[in-house]
């Protein structure tokens, strides 16, 4: 028994089947809008999920038929008194979504109905996404007089262009499962949006777990520098699995044409 097994909070629930974790944002009446709370528990499962070894990828979902998450909780807006008050809020919800970001392991978002505000930027922090094909996404904080705060300005400009990016929030408009899928904003769209990225964590794990962490890894950092800084990251990363043992037994099996058996060494 792990430590994910015996997990119990009053927002956030995680099932475990094999390697595959599965985050559930759970207030359904709410349509699982973020509060305080749910932020922190969030942030605590995170901590959990990446000290189980057993853990190799993260599906996040929201509970109910309605919502992935609808948004921050609008009712705890009331309580903000001034600049360092939104600033803290702000700063709190970021490091929540940095957390997801950084995992070492695979994290998906089945977007399974709206993902609004942010809800949209925790399906960000993923790094694929699923949308059902009811789903509807959009960051229409500009209507509250606010902008995404937490790394929704960030993360969207930089996955589908900043053109793109200002005219969702810019106009603070919704888009269906399609319309994100042309725009890059989700890498799937599907009936049932949870099956569908158990789907394809399942083929993710078929490959070897480090050269999946220091590709995120990669990426991650690639995107913070220039290219030429970024290429002797990719570098530094790919000498370091030539290292592993995973690398001879991915080039073993592939001569000898059988499956390979990674154990993340």
């Amino acid at each position: 028994m792990t430590q994910l097994d015996e997990l119990e909070f009053e927002n956030v629930q995680i099932d475990r089947h094999g390697p595959i974790a599965v985050l559930t944002v759970n207030r359904p009446k709410a349509l699982n809008a973020l509060n305080a709370e749910t932020l922190g528990e969030i942030s605590e499962a995170v901590d959990l999920i990446v000290d189980d070894a057993e853990v190799g990828a993260l599906i996040i979902t929201g509970g109910g038929d309605r919502a992935f998450v609808a948004g921050a909780d609008i009712t705890e807006f009331k309580s903000l008194d001034g600049v360092y008050a939104g600033r803290e809020l702000s700063l709190a919800g970021q490091d929540v979504m940095h957390r997801i970001a950084t995992l070492p392991i695979p994290v998906i978002a089945a977007v399974n109905g709206f993902a609004l505000g942010a809800g949209l930027e925790l399906a960000l922090a993923c790094d694929i996404r699923v949308a059902s094909s009811r789903a509807r996404l959009g960051l229409p904080e500009v209507t509250l007089g606010l902008l995404p705060g937490f790394g929704g300005t960030q993360r969207l400009s930089r996955l589908i262009g900043a053109g793109r990016a200002l005219d969702l929030m810019l106009t603070a408009r919704q888009v269906g499962a399609e319309e994100a899928l042309g725009m890059g904003l989700v890498n799937y769209v599907a009936d049932d949006a949870l099956s569908k990225s158990r789907e394809v964590a399942e083929a993710i794990l078929k490959n070897a777990p480090i050269a999946l962490s220091l590709v995120k890894e990669a990426v991650r950092r690639g995107l913070d520098t220039t290219l030429d800084a970024g290429l002797e990251v990719e570098a530094d990363l790919f000498g370091l699995l030539v290292a592993t043992k995973d690398f001879g037994e991915g080039v073993d099996a592939f001569l000898n044409k059988r499956k390979a058996d990674f154990q993340g060494e």
